[in-house]
């Protein structure tokens, strides 16, 4: 993915929404995954290195759902994928949004 091919699979900051936010944190799969990204603090994560009990199609579309919520970033590499948290981002638009969901 080329940087501008990326910008626009992610939202910008102004359009993310907290419905979207709340709406796709709703799915126990999509949780898992953000709380797997709270936990690696700032770092990326691969995506054949998070803990999944869905097929690899499925948890890509859950990966995707975070994308397009604006909740995450995920980058190419080659062949490989690293996602990562829009901290940052979401801390300004939704202070505090991130430290609720570690508890």
């Amino acid at each position: 993915m080329k940087n501008n091919e990326s910008s626009k699979l992610h939202p910008k900051l102004k359009d993310i929404s907290v419905e979207q936010v709340f709406k796709a944190l709703g799915d126990p799969v999509r949780f898992a995954a953000v709380t797997e990204l709270l936990e690696a603090e700032g770092q990326e994560k691969a995506c054949g290195t998070f803990q999944y009990q869905v097929t690899k199609a499925t948890f890509s579309h859950h990966l995707q759902i975070l994308r397009e919520a604006g909740i995450i970033w995920m980058r190419c590499e080659g062949t490989r994928k690293f996602t990562s948290l829009r901290s940052k981002e979401l801390d300004k638009k939704f202070p505090g949004l991130l430290k609720l969901l570690l508890k």
